[in-house]
């Protein structure tokens, strides 16, 4: 049985990247900076070459990464939150979802359905945070799915 999600543990970390590819990445800046350290004349000049490709090639993979995986989970929270709203309340979440900010948008998908208008109401009219929205659910909706 997977753990009970909550506010303290919703960060997911994805093992290939986080735990494999970066610290690779950083070990050969690392070793690139100490053969560009040790070097002398032309070779220096190649290995800070190499160590800096090794760093855009790390900041493109993080960002292409992050950038589609996150785009299209944004567009399908969206969608979950206008349906579950519509859902619960039979009322359209566009007018509330266009008070509300991303942040405050993506909170909400924490929420389950019984807490998820009321909270929506009070995350526009007081203008809590994310983070505020996350730690007023009472009975925290795990995203397992999510990247």
């Amino acid at each position: 049985m997977k753990t009970v999600q909550n506010y303290k543990n919703h960060i997911r970390w994805y093992p290939p990247h986080h735990f494999v590819f970066y610290p690779v990445m950083l070990v050969l800046m690392g070793l690139s900076a100490l053969h560009a350290w040790y070097s002398h004349g032309n070779e220096r000049y190649i290995w800070i070459a190499i160590g800096i490709g090794f760093g855009c090639l790390t900041w493109v993979a993080f960002m292409l990464r992050q950038h589609y995986a996150l785009t299209l989970q944004n567009r399908l929270v969206l969608l979950e939150l206008r349906c579950r709203y519509f859902a619960t309340t039979g009322n359209r979440f566009e007018p509330i979802e266009e008070q509300l900010t991303d942040s405050q948008l993506f909170a909400l998908r924490f929420a389950p359905d019984n807490e998820l208008p009321l909270l929506a109401e009070r995350a526009v009219k007081e203008n809590l945070a994310g983070t505020d929205i996350k730690k007023a659910i009472s009975n925290w909706k795990p995203d397992h799915r999510r990247v």
